[in-house]
């Protein structure tokens, strides 16, 4: 065992004499050690829950041979960080994450390892921790949250959001917008639409890291705990069995993955983080490769903020095995994958007898809400590297559209003009100096395009940043344009009044300003050079990769 370095032998007298005074006895000390990585905090709805799914966790553990010792992990709240200097540091929490556990995990050598998160950088820093790590592992998320629920109308975060807007507009009162605020998140787990948190949770389950039920089966049910208890006993069955990360993420994994992601129209974030995940395990993958998967993978979900429906109707449904299920129809899902089941994806399927079992929310392969997945990579002029959308919640009057340019250097100066009502119908809205490197950070960009659905512009205004946006966000958002502003990328040279070329269906996003032009503009350029009183952003500004290579560390 793999904790024997630290355990066993005469040398080692004086590590049992520490572990005994955690109160171990000599029988725990001579079984398998189970690290539990607990994300558990009192400000993430997501994770108030998690001491909770860590007990039975390591009542799982105990019941199948092992010892659990728990240990914790930072998670940060991104809608409590949207919109001010908190979302700077959202992004880099997801490296601190994958490297406290590398240095946890290591220092502590156990022999198998169990991760509890929920929320949006928690779930891919602990995937990456668990690759690097590749100890029999499982990962057991906290849970999706349900939708609220007022006078009969669903509602979650990006009601709220979007009702900010509709304040300005007068189509509702402040004090409506208060009543909504406190029922749109009825209690625990990860907001309840196909955001970035319950994305990445389903396709933790797809890569086969997490136990069918992962993504979808509700914060608030016995089912969830149960579900926990497994997770438990299986990583001991993993161990005995000596199966490990990287032994179940392959090519063929990946694939599946990005498969997932387009029929689920997931948040456009998993263009940042699968790359950074699969790295961990030594494959690449480029934005080239999802567009591929888009092209010839159908979308068969529109959950919020795409459409009405919520991740408990896709539980309903039969969840992500339903999913492909309908899938492997077409041939557009690897059956002979391993999983943390023991098993090969095709035999769960098989022992779940999985089928789809609400064709309104997971439309049939034969008749999906479109032929393509739901993100597209744009390149042109204005993204040579690329640029992301979530295509499947762009209204069709903006899948093919020439804009005008409406430049401004933060998220802040870009708010301040839509809710002051300067922004027109058939403007592009630029925000630049936002990138991972330039913001620094990567800040996500709810507020502004809450704000634009809000005030009922969503079919008329494009917002196009080398930032990020929220899974919430909705309408033609267009990120993570690379090279960012700060690297001299085109973004950094358009001009107020510029005119944009945005075609979704063929993947175009180009600055209609020819070369001449733009090379005068290049001669003087300076890039704008933000005051930051925070070392942390200090060295993640020097150390941070392009957006393009899911903005890892160089």
């Amino acid at each position: 065992m793999r904790s024997k370095k630290m355990t066993h032998g005469l040398e080692k007298a004086p590590h049992r004499s520490l572990l005994y005074a955690l109160g171990l006895t000599r029988e725990e000390i001579a079984r398998p050690l189970v690290g539990v990585v607990n994300a558990a905090n009192e400000i993430v709805p997501g994770h108030i829950h998690l001491d909770t799914i860590a007990e039975a966790v390591k009542a799982g553990v105990r019941h199948a041979g092992g010892t659990p010792i728990e240990f914790p992990a930072i998670g940060v709240c991104d809608g409590l960080a949207m919109n001010h200097e908190g979302m700077r540091f959202s992004l880099p929490s997801r490296e601190i994450i994958a490297d406290s556990i590398e240095i946890m995990a290591t220092a502590h050598p156990f022999d198998a390892l169990v991760f509890i998160p929920n929320c949006d950088k928690s779930v891919p820093g602990m995937l990456m921790a668990m690759l690097r790590m590749n100890v029999p592992s499982v990962m057991v998320s906290g849970g999706p949250m349900l939708a609220g629920e007022k006078s009969g109308v669903r509602s979650d975060l990006i009601t709220v959001f979007e009702g900010v807007g509709r304040v300005k507009q007068g189509k509702m009162t402040e004090a409506e917008l208060e009543d909504l605020s406190e029922c749109a998140c009825p209690g625990c787990g990860s907001c309840a639409g196909m955001f970035t948190a319950n994305s990445m949770n389903c396709l933790s389950e797809t890569i086969g890291l997490a136990l069918p039920g992962n993504g979808t089966t509700p914060a608030t049910t016995a089912a969830r705990i149960r579900l926990a208890k497994k997770a438990g006993m299986k990583v001991m069955e993993l161990l005995e069995r000596n199966i490990k990360p990287r032994d179940i993420v392959t090519e063929k994994a990946v694939a599946n993955a990005m498969a997932v992601d387009m029929a689920l129209g997931c948040s456009t974030n998993t263009v940042l983080h699968l790359p950074a995940v699969f790295r961990e395990a030594g494959l690449d993958i480029n934005l080239d490769m999802f567009n591929e998967v888009s092209k010839r993978t159908p979308n068969l979900c529109k959950l919020s903020p795409a459409g009405e429906q919520h991740i408990q109707d896709l539980h309903r449904a039969g969840g992500i095995p339903a999913v492909m299920t309908e899938l492997r129809k077409k041939d557009r899902i690897n059956l002979d994958v391993m999983t943390v089941t023991g098993k090969t994806l095709g035999e769960n399927l098989e022992d779940l007898k999985a089928e789809n079992l609400d064709p309104t929310v997971i439309k049939p392969i034969d008749a999906p809400y479109s032929q393509e997945g739901g993100i597209a990579i744009l390149r042109g002029s204005l993204a040579p590297d690329g640029a992301v959308v979530k295509q499947s919640a762009v209204a069709p009057e903006m899948m093919v559209r020439t804009a005008t340019a409406r430049v401004f250097e933060s998220e802040e100066a870009a708010f301040e003009a839509i809710m002051g009502q300067k922004i027109n119908k058939g403007d592009a809205i630029i925000i630049r100096y936002e990138g991972p490197k330039g913001g620094p950070g990567m800040r996500e960009m709810l507020s502004p395009t809450a704000a634009i659905a809000g005030i009922g512009l969503g079919a008329d205004v494009a917002l196009i940043t080398d930032g990020r946006f929220s899974g919430g966000t909705r309408g033609a958002a267009i990120g993570h344009v690379s090279p960012e502003a700060a690297d001299g990328g085109p973004i950094a040279f358009v001009q107020e009044g510029d005119q944009i070329e945005i075609n979704i269906p063929e993947r175009k996003l180009n600055l209609l300003v020819d070369e001449a032009t733009l090379a005068e503009r290049k001669k003087d350029w300076k890039p704008v050079q933000k005051e930051i009183t925070s070392p942390l952003l200090r060295r993640y500004s020097r150390m941070i990769s392009s957006a393009a290579n899911g903005a890892v560390y160089k």
